[in-house]
């Protein structure tokens, strides 16, 4: 692996319910087709819809790449454009994944605060996408379900300090097809990176003048 590039995580979730072939997967493939640019190492996992995959898998992922950033990308039948989640939710899960399985305490992490939120600004990033004339739709949302996309993020936001992000995709042919999806995912994530960049900086001079 070359050092002197930044690694970035990203995944989409397996086949589930009546998503027997899972945009995010798809979309996620085509932006490894398309990479995030020579400085970037983009590593892509597929993970399954249950709960104790992911707890293992997530922590996993974080500990082998040390990235800079994992972007968790799942799909939502409600959804008709590409939604940038704010926050994740420690509670309420009680909905039963691919093992008929749910966490007997309903929730990510016991202890855990309430809702974390991504120190990445979802709102300045769909503003920059949008501007930039992709001719996919995005928008942005505080409520990531409370099902296998939510705990997955919750666990990311854990575990990073924040330093996640969440992308919900509408089903494909509603109305994208995975080539805009995996378009889309490339222009969001590299706002996002530019943006974890400025935040980088600042942190850096407060440092420097305290």
């Amino acid at each position: 692996m070359d050092n002197s590039k930044r690694a970035v995580v990203v995944t989409g979730f397996g086949p589930f319910g009546e998503h027997t072939i899972n945009a995010s997967w798809v979309a996620v493939q085509e932006l490894k087709k398309l990479g995030l640019g020579s400085e970037v190492d983009l590593h892509v996992y597929e993970v399954p819809v249950e709960y104790q995959k992911v707890q293992s898998l997530v922590p996993s992922l974080w500990k082998q790449y040390h990235p800079v950033l994992v972007v968790h990308v799942g799909v939502s039948g409600m959804a008709t454009t590409v939604t940038l989640e704010k926050c994740g939710k420690n509670h309420g899960y009680k909905g039963l994944d691919n093992s008929s399985f749910c966490p007997d305490s309903q929730c990510c992490v016991v202890g855990g605060p309430d809702c974390i939120d991504s120190v990445i600004d979802m709102e300045l990033v769909c503003k920059r996408v949008t501007a930039s004339g992709l001719g996919v739709a995005v928008s942005v949302s505080k409520d990531a379900g409370r099902y296998l996309c939510d705990f997955t993020y919750y666990t990311s936001l854990y575990l990073s300090h924040g330093r996640s992000a969440f992308i919900h995709v509408p089903p494909l042919g509603k109305p994208y097809s995975g080539e805009d999806l995996g378009r889309a995912l490339k222009a969001v994530i590299q706002e996002m990176l530019e943006l974890l960049d400025q935040v980088e900086e600042k942190i850096n001079c407060q440092q420097h003048f305290h």
